[in-house]
């Protein structure tokens, strides 16, 4: 299956989890710092609906920063019709795109469970994407993810994937991701004399 269409179900989740979510539940936080969920939605879609005239604009006013740009994103798209969005953006397109499906599988896998986790609403990731978000995981330099694990061994216990050398970080799939990706909270669920390596990172 390609990449792209790794992505399309993804959306299709991430969809999902939002359709089903209680409107108190849009504001609630995230792990995201200073995001709420409403505010991550906002920044996973927001590059979807902007015609590349927009993207454009958008970068040229946040003088080419890609933290200014998600800024400008979020505050500009927090208060749309996000459902919609989704809905209407079912394939992603746009900026994210440019290499091809790895952009919005990694942030929308990323950030589904940045909304999950704080809310208490686990699942079962499908392996296929799953491995795939890892492998992408460090050829993403916005993850971090080769800093986090220089040195390091990573290796997942449910899905086929193992990096690097040196002291091992073992764990779910998805633990590791959240993990390499920056996410502290996720690291009670790893094991090996490298987490506390990870964990210093």
């Amino acid at each position: 299956m390609s990449t792209m269409a790794l992505a399309a179900q993804e959306r299709a989740d991430f969809t999902d989890l939002l359709a089903g979510l209680a409107p108190e539940q849009w504001d609630m936080p995230t792990l995201c710092a200073d995001w709420t969920v409403r505010q991550l939605a906002a920044h996973v879609i927001s590059y979807d609906a902007l015609s590349w005239r927009g993207t454009l604009s958008l970068l040229a006013r946040s003088r080419f920063s890609l933290n200014r740009a998600n800024a400008l994103c979020v505050a500009e798209n927090a208060n749309a019709d996000l459902l919609a969005l989704f809905r209407a953006h079912a394939r992603p397109r746009g900026l994210t795109t440019v290499f091809g499906g790895m952009i919005p599988l990694l942030d929308g896998l990323i950030h589904q469970q940045d909304i999950r986790r704080p809310l208490g609403l686990p699942r079962e990731i499908p392996h296929d994407r799953l491995s795939a978000a890892l492998r992408f995981a460090f050829r993403a330099p916005p993850i971090g993810a080769p800093k986090r694990t220089r040195g390091l061994s990573v290796i997942a216990t449910d899905v086929a994937f193992s990096h690097g050398c040196g002291p091992e970080v073992r764990g779910p799939g998805e633990a590791l991701l959240m993990a390499i990706a920056g996410r502290s909270s996720a690291l009670a669920e790893l094991s090996g004399p490298g987490v506390a390596v990870l964990a210093s990172r």
